[in-house]
């Protein structure tokens, strides 16, 4: 039997956030110059601003939506607050940056504070500009019902880096 090898079902971002999907769109999130690629180690320090966010995409016609979320949140081991919601952006238009978007839920930056956390961040093609409005309550999102919600089918494309509290030490463990 081959060995899976996409970084986003070997973590188990694909099965705790996210169904299988197929990557169509790039994106690339970096923060002060760094970026973010899957399974990568950032600290709290160095992803306490927003990241630079650019989506690709055909053209300027084509919006997408945004979401960071913490699927281990209050820890690892016990998430019994999956998925905590960090930012959610919609109206990006293709081929720009974030920051061209509406910012729905504000960036909350990353406070691990027990075991390595998986911080993921989700796009989603959208049928046309769209009215999203603010969950009530951050923790408890659920990614997949969110698309379900507002008809934004699968994502186009995901990335997510690990993150635990500064004095933290070594590397998230994949069991088989």
């Amino acid at each position: 039997m081959p060995r899976e090898t996409d970084p986003l079902v070997v973590a188990k971002i694909v099965g705790d956030v996210l169904d299988p999907f197929k990557k169509s769109v790039t994106l690339k999130v970096s923060y002060n110059g760094r970026d973010v690629s899957n399974g990568r180690e950032f600290k709290p320090s160095q992803v306490e601003r927003q990241p630079r966010v650019e989506v690709g995409g055909g053209d300027l016609q084509t919006f997408y939506t945004l979401l960071m979320v913490d699927p281990d949140a209050p820890s690892p081991s016990d998430p019994n607050l999956r998925e905590y919601l960090h930012w959610l952006v919609t109206d990006i238009p293709g081929t720009t940056a974030v920051n061209f978007g509406q910012e729905v839920s504000c960036y909350e930056c990353p406070k691990p504070r027990m075991g390595i956390h998986r911080f993921v961040f989700v796009l989603f093609q959208q049928l046309g500009r769209q009215t999203v409005y603010a969950p009530g309550w951050r923790q408890n999102f659920n990614t997949k019902e969110f698309a379900k919600i507002y008809n934004l089918g699968s994502p186009v494309a995901a990335v997510y880096f690990n993150c635990q509290r500064e004095s933290g030490s070594g590397g998230r463990r994949i069991s088989n």
